[in-house]
């Protein structure tokens, strides 16, 4: 049995990946096992949610961004989606102020298309309160989709051109990061998958470009802090050659 203390001795503190992105999957599977409907999947995801924040926390982990909705996800059943968005601005509201004591900063990041004004505004005021927080960054992907983030950074450049706001030839790699969602934040340099699934699943294409992908079959709610830093070793363990070699 790994002993998180014990794993933890063995992570090596001058190698720690400034951003880890998560695509927490399995809630659906971990439900069914158990005879229960999906949302009783999604909330005991929630703990899988806390111990991760708390071991970004403990590494010194700057961003950790969680894959939460994405634009597909509109498409299940009306009574998950309805229950989901439910449980996540609740759980929001709930642990917004203990992650402010915590010095952790939240901010969701996606598409407004298809939200409720009044139910967008709930979260943007609770993230509005951790916006002077100086310690962990827990981007929320809401919403959210690697395509229609592409496309709206692409309409966007578009519209600054044909205001001669920007010239065409100028455009850059570092100018498209900067209109999309997550401009000013860094590229992952891990992402971590549950549930045995190897794919990306429309998440974060732009920025995962030179990501390492750490796949594991345990499904979301079982997730462990011992998971997590289990994953941190896989990653000290690779060589990131960015096409060098």
């Amino acid at each position: 049995m790994r002993d998180y203390k014990t794993l933890l001795e063995q992570v090596d503190k001058n190698n720690i990946p400034k951003h880890v992105s998560v695509i927490m999957d399995g809630n659906g599977r971990w439900a069914k096992k158990r005879l229960q409907n999906r949302l009783y999947g999604h909330k005991h995801g929630a703990r899988a949610v806390r111990e991760t924040i708390e071991v970004c926390h403990e590494l010194g982990i700057e961003y950790l961004t969680l894959y939460a909705f994405s634009t597909e996800n509109w498409r299940r059943q009306d009574s998950e989606v309805s229950g989901l968005l439910k449980l996540i601005l609740n759980t929001l509201l709930k642990e917004i102020d203990e992650l402010i004591e915590n010095n952790v900063r939240v901010k969701f990041i996606g598409s407004k298309e298809n939200l409720d004004k009044n139910y967008l505004d709930k979260i943007e005021k609770a993230c509005a309160k951790s916006l002077a927080n100086t310690g962990l960054n827990v981007n929320v992907a809401f919403n959210y989709g690697g395509r229609r983030e592409i496309l709206d950074a692409v309409k966007s450049l578009a519209d600054k051109v044909q205001k001669h706001e920007l010239k065409a030839e100028d455009i850059s790699e570092e100018i498209i990061a900067e209109h999309l969602y997550t401009a000013n934040i860094p590229d992952p340099e891990l992402m971590i998958r549950t549930s045995g699934e190897q794919r990306l699943s429309n998440y974060l294409l732009w920025q995962s470009a030179y990501t390492e992908f750490c796949f594991t079959d345990v499904l979301w709610p079982d997730f462990s802090k011992e998971d997590f830093v289990t994953a941190i070793l896989n990653y000290q363990k690779r060589n990131r050659r960015y096409g060098a070699e």
